[in-house]
């Protein structure tokens, strides 16, 4: 994968897949200190121990459709790339979180990729699962959270137009001004 927020799409498939109701994705850049995390967190149904074990190997996969699955191992490998590390913890009936960190500035970090868009597409094509999406740009931050969102629109549902232009205007403009 060539940006980041690809291997976020591909982790939060597989977050879709076990069945979560609430995504929680972190993107935090902390340029002090050199550091760039993407955590991601679902309630989905969890792995055993001896999947976590297996799950960084890209010949392991659950899925039925195809023998391989690269998802993890290549987040993980993008991590470690940068010099940076992955951590997974998962139980069974609670959930999954992954965390990874980056070298912000090495040069064979991955660039982040329009993880904007990502998390857009993602609301749009699963409108009834919640995602909570948080950037947070050296001491500035911002969230978007779809329950809250979702109080407000009443029974508006998420996949509207108006609602994802709201949401892609609300991503653009945060951004800009946590960025400066």
């Amino acid at each position: 994968m060539r940006e980041l927020s690809l291997n976020v799409l591909d982790i939060v498939q597989n977050s879709i897949t076990a069945k979560a109701t609430l995504i929680k994705i972190e993107l935090i850049e902390d340029i002090n200190n050199d550091i760039l995390k993407i955590n991601i967190f679902d309630n989905g149904k969890g792995m055993t121990d001896e999947q976590i074990k297996s799950v960084t190997d890209p010949f392991y996969t659950t899925r039925t459709t195809r023998k391989t699955g690269l998802g993890i191992p290549l987040f993980k490998m993008a991590a470690e790339m940068s010099g940076g590390s992955f951590k997974i913890e998962s139980i069974v009936g609670v959930g999954t979180k992954i965390f990874t960190s980056y070298i912000h500035s090495s040069i064979d970090r991955m660039p982040v990729g329009n993880i904007n868009e990502t998390v857009s597409m993602l609301i749009q094509m699963n409108p009834d699962i919640d995602f909570v999406y948080t950037h947070t740009f050296n001491e500035k931050s911002y969230s978007l959270d779809t329950r809250e969102l979702r109080e407000q629109l009443e029974d508006v549902p998420l996949d509207t137009p108006d609602v994802i232009e709201w949401i892609n205007d609300y991503l653009k403009e945060n951004d800009s001004i946590i960025t400066v």
